[in-house]
């Protein structure tokens, strides 16, 4: 037989012994820079879970090349967990890289999501549409199409990428003239077992990757989700 319980220290059985059993306890850093974790008093082994930022999307436009930000880096003592990248503007657009390569050994290391490209939508017999590429990952941004241009940001403290800016109804023979944006990668995740912990820990949250500014007619992409980490306590 066995019992769930949610964190009480008591089970009397039929024989009238009482049995303790571990108390479980959590803590959830949604930002942080270099911050300290304190361990609590009696734990004994500290679950991780961490994931890096998530990439911003690129903007359009007929100018510049508006690539979004590198979502940054989350950080558990020296266990990495790495951001996605951003989605390029340009002449030839690209996708924001998947958060991949993170330091330190972890039990469960998974990459993020690559972004999207940006497509197509046939406005007439000689206009289009061009929507930006979606980012990475669940709760990502979307990118710009027909209304509004502008990509969407992805969900806070989801690690996914944001969307990239769209490009408004132009003629095929105009088109090429335009940079077309991607959307942003989503960041790494990572699971850590640490028994016997130390103390403190330093610990960093990664930001999101900022938004690609939009060109000449173009438009803004998105702000990437920033990461997070949750750390459950046993005793």
């Amino acid at each position: 037989m066995s019992l769930i319980l949610d964190g009480t220290a008591g089970v009397t059985g039929p024989a009238g012994n009482t049995t303790t059993l571990a108390v479980h306890t959590r803590q959830v850093f949604l930002s942080g820079t270099a911050a300290t974790y304190t361990k609590p008093a009696n734990c004994t082994q500290l679950v991780i879970r961490a994931k890096g930022g998530g990439g911003g999307g690129g903007g359009s436009g007929t100018t510049g090349t508006n690539t979004g930000g590198t979502g940054g880096t989350t950080s558990f003592n020296s266990v990495t967990a790495v951001g996605g990248g951003g989605g390029g503007g340009g002449g030839a657009p690209t996708a924001g890289a998947r958060g991949t390569g993170g330091t330190g050994t972890a039990s469960v290391r998974l990459a993020g999501a690559p972004g999207g490209l940006p497509s197509m939508i046939t406005a007439s017999a000689t206009n289009v549409y061009v929507v930006g590429g979606n980012g990475g990952g669940s709760g990502a941004g979307l990118g710009g199409g027909v209304a509004p241009n502008d990509g969407t940001a992805a969900i806070a403290n989801t690690g996914a990428g944001g969307g990239g800016g769209g490009i408004a109804s132009v003629t095929f023979n105009t088109l090429a003239s335009y940079y077309q944006a991607g959307g942003g990668g989503e960041g790494e995740h990572y699971e850590l077992i640490i028994n016997s912990p130390s103390a403190t820990y330093t610990y960093t949250v990664g930001a999101a990757g900022t938004a690609g500014s939009a060109g000449t007619s173009g438009a803004n992409g998105a702000a990437g989700g920033s990461g997070y980490i949750i750390v459950d306590e046993y005793y």
